[in-house]
């Protein structure tokens, strides 16, 4: 990972601007529609810079100025100048969804942007409403944080109740909390490698590795295929698996 994703609340805030131009409206836009408020470079209330200017020799020196003042700079068609970058972003708000290239290809952050818009309904950003205003009512119907998150992650899977990928999942939220326990259980599953690279991962054993809550696997298992698992997952290099493996979701990972 060739730099860190953040999301930064701008609600109020100075954001610098210089330059103008088309360029430049476009980021005024974005800084607007984020809330926060473009400013010049006489107001010190700013800690990040957007410069949008055409002249390079303009550019660098702006770029150069503004760091000496302490402010992380972006500038645009310039990766090489910035401290960000301002991805491509697929709005459903609360829920955002950015892509970025490090500057390499605007052009296929945003062939990707207009794909995944294509896949999202547009009220997804209600379901994400609807899980944080139930979120006592899912904390009581699951105490535990290990059984609370193997419940979300169940019921969010494709073809379960709350299928992100489905319109009007937000609606059906009270529905869910309302039926049987649909938590699937501790169990432990296989997956058995034909390749060391991680895009031979079929869809299901993706799927799998990024709900699991452990991963057994064999020495000399790629990390490329280990980064497929949740972050927190513990992995646990093993020449075979207990049993019992532990609560939730266990992978046994090896080689076919």
């Amino acid at each position: 990972m060739h730099s860190l994703p953040i999301f930064l609340d701008i609600r109020d805030r100075a954001v610098m601007l210089v330059g103008d131009g088309d360029a430049a409206d476009a980021k005024r836009r974005l800084i607007e529609r984020a809330g926060g408020v473009a400013v010049d470079e006489d107001d010190g209330r700013a800690r990040i810079a957007i410069v949008a200017v055409d002249d390079d020799r303009r550019a660098e020196s702006t770029a150069a100025r503004l760091k000496a003042r302490g402010l992380l700079v972006n500038v645009t068609d310039r990766p090489a100048l910035c401290d960000f970058v301002l991805p491509a972003i697929v709005d459903r708000d609360p829920l955002l969804i950015a892509i970025g290239t490090a500057g390499r290809s605007a052009g296929l952050a945003k062939a990707l942007r207009q794909r995944i818009e294509l896949l999202l309904p547009h009220d997804l950003g209600g379901l994400a409403n609807a899980l944080f205003a139930a979120r006592d009512r899912i904390r009581a119907r699951w105490p535990d944080a290990a059984s609370r998150r193997r419940a979300i992650d169940a019921a969010l899977d494709e073809g379960a109740a709350l299928d992100p990928l489905q319109a009007g999942a937000g609606e059906r939220l009270g529905t869910w909390l309302d039926a049987d326990d649909d938590q699937r259980g501790d169990r432990i599953v296989a997956i058995r490698l034909l390749s060391p690279e991680p895009d031979d991962l079929t869809l299901a054993q993706a799927r799998l590795l990024g709900h699991a809550d452990r991963v057994f696997h064999r020495h000399g298992i790629p990390s490329a295929i280990l980064d497929r698992a949740r972050a927190d997952a513990v992995r646990i290099p093993c020449d075979s698996p207990p049993a019992p493996a532990g609560p939730g979701l266990s992978i046994d990972l090896d080689w076919a």
